[in-house]
């Protein structure tokens, strides 16, 4: 179960000094919020562990926990028996900056030291990376084929999705969509891996997974954690506007997805298991 989640200012209104053919004025804008969310995990007897602190836009804060923790291998979804904002945080201006996640059985710390890699640029090399995730899924072998006519309509109906990227122009999307390119999950968020968790951490709370027959859009770049998370969550197609990275592609390859990239302009590139793209 979940608290209810207060509604958050996910954007925040500034005073700028704009310049247009060297010319000054002054005007109100609107920026993306940012602030961090810190991440706990408490077991049944009640000892809360810190797991992650990221940068984050406000909203959907439980299904980012949710979703991080299990796309990193931390929990399972069938132990998760509450997520809430913490009571015990000494500063109140926090208070909805800190997230516990309740379990139904105990957690080892331990895992966050063997199963945690939080980002690319960690040290980690690709074949330890790849082998963790091969450690938390098997391969996905989810049949389901998607219409190139569809794939090529996801970015644009991702695109008018995000309401406050029309505000900012400063956040990623993920939006989930079925195979007949209708939209299930669209989140924003700051961080791209964070927005692509909110998606996954939706279902992970509704116990709707895997995600098999889903086809996983995303705003930018496709990086290696995007398509580890797209694999711990059965997701078989990913695609993205911009272009893969060499380990995203090596993921891809090796744990069974249909990545696509470049996916614009009425075009794409299919990088791994072009069979699902007829």
């Amino acid at each position: 179960m979940t608290t209810t989640e207060p509604i958050r200012r996910n954007v925040t209104p500034v005073r700028i000094t704009a310049v247009h053919d060297g010319h000054r004025s002054e005007r109100p804008d609107t920026l993306a919020t940012e602030e961090p969310l810190e991440i706990r995990v408490e077991g049944p007897d009640g000892i809360a562990h810190q797991v992650a602190v990221t940068m984050r836009t406000p909203g959907g804060d439980f299904e980012l926990a949710a979703g991080f923790l299990f796309t990193e291998g931390l929990v399972e979804p069938r132990d998760v028996r509450r997520v809430a904002y913490c009571d015990d945080v000494e500063d109140e201006a926090q208070r909805y900056n800190v997230v516990t996640v309740t379990l139904a059985r105990g957690f080892d710390p331990e895992t966050l030291r063997r199963n945690f890699y939080a980002t690319s640029s960690c040290g980690v090399c690709g074949k330890a990376a790849l082998e963790d995730v091969e450690v938390r899924c098997a391969p996905v072998t989810d049949p389901t084929t998607l219409a190139l006519d569809v794939l090529l309509t996801l970015p644009p109906l991702l695109r008018e999705a995000q309401r406050v990227f029309d505000r900012t122009g400063g956040l990623h999307a993920a939006g989930l969509f079925s195979a007949s390119g209708v939209p299930v999950s669209v989140r924003e968020d700051v961080g791209r891996h964070n927005a692509v968790d909110k998606v996954i951490g939706e279902h992970v709370l509704t116990g709707n997974l895997p995600l098999a027959g889903h086809v996983l859009q995303v705003s930018g770049r496709l990086s290696f954690e995007i398509v580890q998370k797209a694999a711990v969550a059965g997701i078989p197609i990913v695609s993205a506007v911009s272009a893969p990275s060499s380990l995203a592609v090596d993921a891809a390859d090796r744990f069974g997805l249909t990545l696509a990239g470049f996916v614009r302009d009425g075009r794409c590139n299919i990088y791994s298991h072009p069979h699902r793209i007829v």
